[in-house]
């Protein structure tokens, strides 16, 4: 973790970007003077919210969303004549009243 120093009215000017880097994992100590008042720091990663969590994992490339999975294990429908799909259906139906 890499710490950087920054004026508080620096700060107040760049929170945003200072948020990003805090995001990634770096540590803002805060000074008002040159002297050390406080911090930034990233959460601890078990404080975080699940679903916080996954997408930190999605982003890092960790885990997939699982979406392009799916679509490459569904076939193609296969093609049926008009009424065919409703026939094949209700004789599946018989077999399980059966």
């Amino acid at each position: 973790m890499q710490s950087i120093h920054v004026g508080v009215r620096e700060a107040k000017i760049s929170l945003s970007k200072l948020l990003k880097m805090v995001k990634n994992g770096n540590e803002i100590i805060l000074t008002d003077r040159g002297r050390p008042v406080g911090k930034i720091v990233p959460l601890e990663e078990e404080s975080l919210p699940l679903e916080v969590r996954i997408k930190r994992l999605e982003e890092q490339g960790v885990i997939g969303t699982g979406v392009e999975k799916m679509r490459e294990e569904i076939p193609p429908p296969i093609p049926l004549q008009n009424g065919m799909a409703q026939q094949l259906l209700q004789e599946d139906r018989d077999d399980v009243n059966r």
